[in-house]
């Protein structure tokens, strides 16, 4: 994409026998990009946005449609979602659309959410492009038509387009895009575009074959691991057993005498040893002598952990959220229930461990990646080098999943490659390779927490109070995104879905602890604070529940009266699951149960219902789940189906298996043997029903992870009478 360059608002960049069209949506005036560092990219929706021209859209002659997409593409559908509103306003023939990745620029490829700042995260893909892309693909076809028209000497009303062909009706006259492109690039872009009505719309809310099939199918599609450039060298890194180590000396000899071995450098993550491929390198590491200066390493284990974590419990936090007077509701409760929770580290372990590609010159950086916080990594990366900005180049591929991990608050393993290349003073491209066991004990972590639960239930049975403790890391605090995500010293994410928490409740508070001596890597997990805050908010309602007496289900509609989202996907879930019907019983010995949950996140509603079997030893097997979402206007019905069923897996593994620990400061696990993901039988039947809508599209990416594990223990509690509220599950809790 070196041929684009900035033009000013809404002009085509001629060239060619094609046309490349550039759209911004209207705007205040343009911003400039942040002076230095990730910090200043926002995370969250912003009141006052900024445009600048984007350039979304080429049209070949050979009648190709190219979208750019200024957004990764690691396996949640964006590329398919995107192409699809583009084209859907274009009337292209949808088998001629391509996608592409972006390169690195803020200035045109900003994430509309988060300021002059592009990124993949959030969930907002869809939603901030949904206006966007439109209008990009409206005003491409409005300019073909009038290319046409022109041409032909005809009014631009008599023309009609479909499946990438503009046709003349009493003529019969006919062109296709490709025949057009070049003439529609003469033409001036229109100052205001009409979209379509939703009745109208033949590609949004239909089926269409996602984009990236083809080319992930023939292996044609390029991820980090197929770069090789000439001369590259692939670099592998000794990182520190505990986190806060140092290295104080290392012998490499032994490393250097393996074949192959061309260079071991120290950096400041480690050590790094540089060989013509992978395995070579990773033999090289093994042969390394390392001393470790533990001096200022973190020692603590889970366990110790938690032990603090509860005394801290015992006193009040920041007030995250007060409504009425709690704790009078307590003094004049008739009963109260109680219980607490804990959540252990997570790993994001996505199928593609983290790696990059550093190409270092005279005049910049060029960089190949799956890569989520451009603009982030760019600045960073300037930093490190010197450079300006717009000296490095970042080249973004497709991703093996991400679940959050390659946004890293730190840019930590594009840092790391760019350390190693620097310390070879560029004499090579580096490709840097993370295998499965550094991703597992090197990594970032979804923090763990404690929480404390308790409500008030008055002489009439009523739920009157409600108080809600968290204790945990921190992900913002000390990071570039503290100034826009902290409040008042709380850390937003750590208790999204607590203190968001949309029941009718009189009296409610909501505090948090947040301890500064924990030096465990911290990042956002798929879903962030809902992947703990659903389970705990959500589980303890059904034991209220249970202490008035009352429907799980009941009992959540009377406290969402004033939540119609929330009660919409609630009565959809509940109804196609059968609720209040009784289950199979299953065989001899077996225990069947039914359970609930209802969630917000990322502006997307999600009630799943869950069906599982508790065998006499204790095992879980969760036969069905059925998911009802309000996710908006569903763009691509098929990917928010796919989203929801692979949001179940993704939470189920957490569920029944997921746990990060550490003794005396290591990380226990080191691949899929000892942190495993569930296994095709361990996976239940999915169904999904999508809550037709109006509104605009929201998040699908994470939505469909909060609900499922309280609506699985819920599902256990009505099987077999006990609360779990310790993750993963312990079979032996359960056993008759």
């Amino acid at each position: 994409m070196s041929e684009l360059i900035n033009l000013s608002r809404r002009q085509f960049l001629q060239g060619g026998a094609g046309l490349t069209l550039g759209y911004a949506l209207p705007g205040v005036a343009m911003a400039a990009l942040p002076e230095a560092g990730p910090g200043k990219a926002g995370a969250g929706l912003a009141a006052d946005l900024h445009f600048e021209p984007n350039a979304f859209l080429r049209i070949d002659a050979d009648n190709s449609v190219t979208v750019l997409s200024k957004h990764l593409e690691m396996g949640q559908g964006t590329y398919t979602g995107l192409a699809t509103l583009v084209a859907e306003e274009l009337d292209a023939d949808w088998k001629t659309v391509r996608v592409i990745g972006a390169p690195a620029d803020a200035r045109r490829y900003n994430n509309l959410f988060w300021g002059p700042a592009q990124g993949t995260g959030g969930s907002t893909a869809m939603a901030n492009s949904w206006e966007q892309m439109r209008k990009a693909g409206a005003a491409a076809r409005a300019m073909l038509v009038a290319a046409a028209a022109e041409l032909w000497g005809v009014p631009a009303s008599a023309l009609s387009v479909s499946e990438g062909v503009v046709r003349h009706a009493a003529s019969r006259r006919q062109a296709s895009f490709g025949q057009l492109a070049e003439a529609a690039a003469r033409q001036p872009v229109p100052a205001d575009v009409k979209l379509k009505d939703p009745a109208q719309f033949r590609l949004i809310g239909k089926k269409a074959p996602r984009r990236d099939t083809p080319e992930k199918t023939d292996g044609s599609a390029q991820f980090t691991q197929d770069v090789h450039l000439p001369g590259m060298l692939v670099a592998v890194v000794a990182h520190p057993p505990r986190f806060g180590g140092k290295v104080r000396r290392f012998d490499a000899a032994a490393a250097k005498a393996v074949p192959g071995v061309v260079e071991v450098v120290q950096i400041p993550q480690g050590v790094a040893v540089l060989a013509k491929d992978t395995w070579t390198a990773k033999t090289g590491r093994d042969a390394l002598k390392i001393e470790w200066d533990e001096s200022a390493a973190f020692k603590l284990g889970s366990e110790e952990i938690f032990a603090r974590y509860r005394e801290l419990a015992k006193k009040p936090g920041l007030v995250a959220r007060q409504d009425g007077d709690t704790d009078a509701a307590f003094k004049a409760a008739a009963l109260v229930v109680s219980a607490s929770y804990d959540f252990p580290f997570l790993a994001h372990a996505a199928m593609e461990p983290m790696n990059c590609v550093v190409r270092l010159s005279a005049t910049g950086c060029e960089v190949w990646n799956g890569e989520q916080l451009h603009t982030g990594d760019q600045y960073a990366l300037a930093g490190l080098l010197k450079l300006k900005p717009e000296q490095v180049t970042i080249h973004t591929l497709y991703a093996g999943g991400s679940f959050g991990r390659r946004a890293c608050k730190d840019s930590d393993y594009v840092l790391e490659a760019a350390h190693i290349a620097k310390a070879i003073d560029g004499r090579a491209p580096v490709k840097l390779v993370w295998l499965r066991e550094d991703d597992m004990r090197a990594g970032y972590y979804r923090p763990l927490f404690h929480h404390v639960m308790q409500a008030a239930l008055d002489q009439q049975g009523k739920l009157t109070g409600w108080r809600h403790r968290l204790v945990g890391q921190s992900i913002l605090i000390g990071s570039p995104f503290e100034k826009m995500l902290v409040k008042n010293g709380i850390d937003q994410v750590s208790v999204e879905g607590a203190s968001t928490l949309p029941y009718a409740i009189p009296n409610l508070t909501v505090d948090v602890h947040t301890p500064m001596d924990i030096a465990v890597p911290v990042l956002w997990w798929r879903s962030v604070g809902s992947s703990h805050t659903a389970y705990s908010t959500e589980t303890f309602l059904d034991q209220v529940a249970a202490a008035m007496n009352k429907d799980p289900v009941a009992l959540r509609l009377e406290l969402l009266a004033q939540h119609p989202r929330h009660a919409g996907v609630l009565k959809l879930a509940a109804d196609k699951a059968g609720w209040g019907k009784p289950l199979n019983p299953g065989k001899p010995g077996e225990r069947r149960g039914r359970g609930v949950a209802v969630h917000e996140s990322f502006s997307s509603y999600v009630a799943q219902v869950a069906e599982v079997t508790v065998a006499k030893d204790g095992a879980v097997r969760v036969d069905r789940v059925v998911c009802a979402v309000d996710c908006g206007i569903a763009i691509n019905p098929d990917n928010v189906r796919a989203q929801l069923e692979g949001g179940v897996g993704f939470a189920l593994s957490a569920l029944l298996h997921g746990a990060i620990t550490l003794k005396d400061g290591r990380v226990e696990q080191e691949n899929f043997d000892t942190y495993a993901p569930i296994r095709i039988n361990e996976m239940p039947r999915v169904d999904v029903h999508i809550l037709p809508s109006a509104q605009p599209p929201s998040g699908i990416g994470e939505p469909g992870v909060p609900p499922l594990a309280p609506a699985v223990a819920n599902a256990v509690a009505a099987a077999t009478g006990k609360w779990l509220t310790r993750l993963p599950f312990k079979t032996d809790e359960l056993a008759a």
